[in-house]
């Protein structure tokens, strides 16, 4: 016994859960939600041994990625098609540095549309990107905001007016890309994390920032809007961001990095993407450039080029 009752019963009335009930409910919620990664790292890891020992010919990818809700979508449809996605979700800089040391062949990380070069997000990622070395993927542009509770009752439509109502606010835990996004922002308004309510708690993922909302533990967190739609919340849009997979120039035209390519420009693919709530397909698939895509680098003239030799000295008749 739990020493306390978890359904009221009312004569007249259909049963409902008590206020220790409820209580109850949401903390297991909670829970789930921030053991999601650990849970989704055991299930990738049995999934793998399985792939490898029933199907000797599917392609294996392992992939450290930023938390997002199209990764684990891809993952059911990449299995349709001979390959497994071994995705561990982390934060965008150690999914980088796992791409660097060699613990994967692809990695997922997320930059607000068309960051400038001093920006908090250059600063971050640029050490860890070497173009020449690096190659983008596109795979999609989605939208990150205020989660609030239906109705947004507390009328929040920034950080200033978060910071102002000083409601509490569930983040993302730090090295994550988006609570390098909320520092970014909050940079940009004049503001600093002291000048936030921050829940005591930093949450692993955005279903974790959403239950945290839903479950009364946060008035407002910073997250994506499937997140928000999955627990029942209203949606703030605050910035358009895009999504990125990343792997090394030499592992471009390898078999499993080919067909998660191939995969990802599917008619089928780009309709399931765009039915989670705030995702644009955006080049999805597509091999691009560091320089082309994140305006972080100068190009360099090369030696010898006409514009670093002296002029040469002028003739008089």
């Amino acid at each position: 016994s739990l020493g306390h009752s978890l359904i009221v019963w009312e004569k007249g009335q259909s049963a409902r859960l008590s206020e220790f009930g409820t209580k109850l409910m949401w903390a297991e919620r909670q829970t789930q939600a921030r053991l999601a990664a650990q849970i989704q790292a055991l299930r990738a890891d049995l999934e793998r041994t399985f792939a490898i020992a029933f199907d000797p010919q599917a392609h294996v990818l392992t992939c450290y990625a930023s938390h997002d809700a199209a990764l684990a979508h891809l993952q059911g449809q990449a299995a349709g098609r001979g390959l497994h996605l071994d995705v561990r979700f982390c934060g965008s800089v150690d999914a980088i540095r796992a791409l660097n040391e060699g613990r994967c062949l692809i990695a997922g990380f997320h930059v607000p549309l068309q960051p400038q070069a001093e920006s908090l997000s250059a600063l971050t990622f640029r050490p860890l990107l070497q173009p020449g070395r690096h190659k983008l993927i596109g795979f999609a542009d989605r939208s990150q905001g205020l989660m609030v509770p239906r109705g947004n009752p507390l009328a929040l439509d920034s950080l200033r007016a978060v910071a102002r109502q000083r409601a509490r606010l569930a983040l993302r835990d730090k090295g994550s890309g988006t609570r390098l996004l909320f520092d970014e922002m909050a940079q940009h308004a004049g503001l600093s994390a002291n000048d936030f309510a921050l829940t005591p708690h930093e949450e692993p993922s955005h279903q974790a920032c959403a239950a945290a909302v839903a479950g009364g533990l946060a008035d407002v967190a910073l997250g994506i809007a499937s997140a928000a739609a999955s627990q029942g919340l209203d949606f703030v849009p605050l910035q358009a961001e895009r999504y990125y997979l990343v792997c090394l120039k030499s592992a471009v035209e390898t078999p499993a990095v080919v067909a998660l390519r191939q995969l990802l420009q599917t008619l089928a693919w780009r309709q399931s993407l765009e039915q989670l709530p705030g995702y644009q397909a955006e080049q999805a698939g597509q091999v691009q450039s560091l320089r082309a895509e994140l305006p972080w680098w100068h190009l360099r003239p090369k030696r010898g080029h006409v514009d670093d030799q002296p002029p040469k000295p002028r003739v008089m008749p």
